[in-house]
């Protein structure tokens, strides 16, 4: 028993919080639900104020588009939902982090592909960029106007050939020599027909045996007559 208590005695226990560390993570915590509540608070504010911006713009006949500065993602997300609500679109250009930026378009007059791919490039959308990319659309459609007009056209007879020498071929010869051509056997072709062997093995052996009796009845009558000479 003494050998036990003082193998406990000898175990370190385990770390305590001290009041002074109690105290640190208490006002920690604080801190952080202060700075969450902040921010909530300053979400709403930027809410309230973008609903108002948005409505007074969308009573503003003589304006089109309404253009935000440059925020962070969370800010954006509020100003598209806003004009989601509104009934109008939003687009975001620019660079994350750097220059993103929104613009709220009413829904009768949306932007057109020229006005996005300008914006999206980083450049500036207004009525002299719009001028010269029409006169730049309307300079090449000249130029493919003018290269169809180099094209050489496509030659069509005036007269029909057929009609021309129908009283010597007639309208339909050529299809009807195509329907009816046919193997000429006058120049030694023989129709496939007649190259295939219908005889049996044993008939065909048959014939060979008697054409080489033949040939040598033949031989030797031949000798035969040569000697009686």
């Amino acid at each position: 028993m003494d050998v036990l208590d003082s193998i406990l005695k000898s175990m370190h226990k385990p770390p305590s919080v001290s009041d002074k560390q109690r105290l640190l993570m208490k006002k920690q915590k604080e801190e952080m639900l202060k700075k969450q509540k902040e921010e909530k608070e300053r979400l709403r504010i930027f809410r309230e104020k973008t609903e108002d911006r948005v409505n007074k713009f969308l009573q503003n006949e003589s304006e089109y588009r309404l253009k935000f500065e440059p925020m962070d993602q969370m800010y954006r997300s509020i100003i598209h939902d806003v004009a989601e609500v509104a009934g109008m679109t939003a687009y975001s250009f620019g660079e994350e982090g750097i220059d993103r930026y929104t613009i709220v378009y009413k829904k009768d007059k949306p932007p057109s592909e020229d006005e996005l791919s300008t914006l999206r490039l980083g450049e500036e959308w207004n009525e002299q960029k719009a001028e010269e990319i029409a006169k730049k659309r309307e300079l090449e459609k000249q130029a493919e106007a003018e290269e169809a007009r180099r094209k050489p056209e496509k030659i069509v007879p005036k007269t029909n050939y057929k009609e021309k020498y129908q009283h010597l071929i007639g309208l339909e010869a050529a299809k009807d020599a195509a329907r009816i051509t046919q193997t000429n056997k006058q120049y030694g072709f023989v129709p496939s027909a007649n190259k295939k062997d219908v005889r049996s093995i044993e008939q065909t052996l048959a014939d060979i045996q008697s054409k080489k009796r033949q040939k040598l009845s033949h031989a030797y009558d031949y000798a035969q007559s040569s000697n009686a000479k």
